[in-house]
C-alpha cells in the first residue's frame, strides 16, 4: 500500500482513497467530485481530515493513507497506513450502536451519540497498514 500522491482519488470500486501521512507540510484539495458528492481533505504528518459535502467523515492523528474507504448502509471499511499508532475519529448515523474490527479482528461494540462521532485507536507502529471495518449492530 503507498500513500496518495495526489491526496484524494476515486478508486474503480466507488470506493475513494485519500492522505499523505509522508508530508512535512499541510496540503489540502477541496471540492473534488466523487459519484454525486464533494470532498475536501486536509493532510500531513500530524494529522489527516475528510470531509464531505461540508460534513465530518474522518481525521485521524496523527496523519494517515487511507485506501479504498466505502461507505455503506451500515457503516464503512477502509485500509488505513501510518508510521505510528493512531487515534482515528469517525462521522456515522447519531446515537447508533456499531461494531469495529481492526485487522480482521473485533475491537468491540461502540455506540456514537448526537453527533454521531465513533472514536478508536489502531496500532500502525508495528504493523504499518490495517483493514477497518465498523459495522451497525
Amino acid at each position: 500500500m503507498a500513500v496518495v500522491e495526489q491526496l484524494l482519488r476515486s478508486e474503480a470500486d466507488g470506493s475513494v482513497s485519500f492522505g499523505n501521512h509522508t508530508l512535512a507540510a499541510k496540503a489540502k484539495l477541496e471540492d473534488f467530485p466523487h459519484q454525486g458528492d464533494l470532498y475536501k481533505v486536509k493532510t500531513f504528518q500530524s494529522m489527516t481530515k475528510l470531509e464531505k459535502n461540508g460534513m465530518f467523515l474522518y481525521e485521524s492523528v496523527p496523519g494517515t493513507s487511507v485506501n479504498n474507504l466505502k461507505e455503506t448502509g451500515e457503516g464503512m471499511e477502509f485500509q488505513v497506513e501510518g508510521a505510528d499508532d493512531v487515534q482515528i475519529t469517525l462521522g456515522l448515523k447519531d446515537d447508533t450502536e456499531y461494531e469495529v474490527f481492526v485487522g480482521g479482528e473485533s475491537a468491540g461494540k461502540m455506540k456514537t451519540g448526537l453527533g454521531g462521532k465513533l472514536s478508536l485507536s489502531v496500532e500502525l507502529a508495528e504493523l504499518g497498514a490495517a483493514k477497518v471495518t465498523v459495522s451497525e449492530v
